[in-house]
């Protein structure tokens, strides 16, 4: 049976890369000043300049999860069309949106008890989800059904690999990850936490390291050692307006091992205003999370 794949826009999968997998992508929303936007469906549509200025600005962003209405109207656009459906959805560790697609899914069930829906928890963000998601198009290109494809995302998500560094702690207090003396004291000591993603979907803080060269030398060495079979694999890397850095980075993973595609965008606004400016990642699959 055909299926269709969705993801949400905060997998910041290139538009390119959308096209060529025929992903549907469901666009996530934040708040400025009582203004509801939505999230860019492609990093080329996002102004990451103007993002990050208003954030370095101290402009006061809110994001919300996606509503099960929101996700319900775009998987009917598939099912009413005869297609099944496959939804990778951002972290449930880190969102509800997870929960939201869940019973969208209950609820579209009822009304096509002939169509499959499955809704599958990334345990990533960004383009963690990202990574899946292309996955999950080639498997589907290799003609595998929906239990074998879930059976092998399965396996990748265990092995999803996101290292991630930020300019300034700040943004992590006010997002509960670290207490407000300790962003204080980091900030003035130019201390650079390294974070990723856990196995329960969950943004950690693993090592702290003194200066921004250091902390980016860490996370290419977390590939050094993690990443298996890097020559046939996609890897990605997201930035927080610091394409510089970002270019750093992709200089030192294909110094270390060049994969077989190296995708550098602007990291998304939905998780992005939750690490700041700054902010620096790479993902991969590696030997566990």
């Amino acid at each position: 049976m055909a299926f269709e794949i969705f993801t949400d826009s905060a997998a910041n999968i290139p538009a390119a890369k959308l096209e060529e997998l025929n992903i549907n992508v469901i666009p996530c929303s934040y708040e400025v000043g009582g203004k509801i936007i939505k999230c860019p469906r492609v990093p080329e549509e996002f102004d990451g300049k103007e993002f990050y200025d208003m954030l370095r600005a101290k402009t006061e962003v809110r994001t919300s999860m996606t509503n099960t209405h929101d996700i319900a109207e775009q998987f009917e656009t598939a099912l009413s069309k005869g297609s099944d459906v496959l939804y990778i959805s951002i972290s449930s560790g880190i969102s509800g949106t997870f929960n939201a697609a869940r019973l969208a899914a209950e609820e579209l069930r009822d009304k096509y008890p002939e169509r499959r829906i499955e809704v599958f928890d990334s345990m990533g963000a960004g383009l963690g989800i990202g990574l899946l998601a292309m996955k999950a198009a080639d498997y589907r290109q290799e003609g595998l059904g929906m239990n074998a494809l879930l059976e092998r995302l399965a396996s990748d998500r265990g092995g999803l690999c996101e290292y991630f560094t930020v300019d300034d702690l700040m943004h992590l207090r006010r997002g509960g990850r670290l207490s407000g003396i300790a962003a204080m004291m980091g900030t003035v000591l130019n201390i650079k936490p390294l974070l990723r993603g856990d196995e329960e979907g969950k943004i950690i803080v693993f090592s702290k390291l003194r200066g921004r060269k250091k902390a980016i030398e860490a996370i290419a060495k977390e590939y050094e050692d993690k990443a298996v079979s890097p020559e046939t694999q996609r890897v990605a890397i997201s930035h927080g307006d610091c394409i510089e850095d970002a270019e750093t980075l992709a200089q030192m993973v294909n110094e270390i091992a060049k994969p077989k595609e190296l995708i550098i965008a602007t990291h998304e606004p939905y998780t992005g205003v939750h690490v700041g400016p700054g902010m620096l990642s790479l993902f991969f699959l590696g030997a566990g999370r």
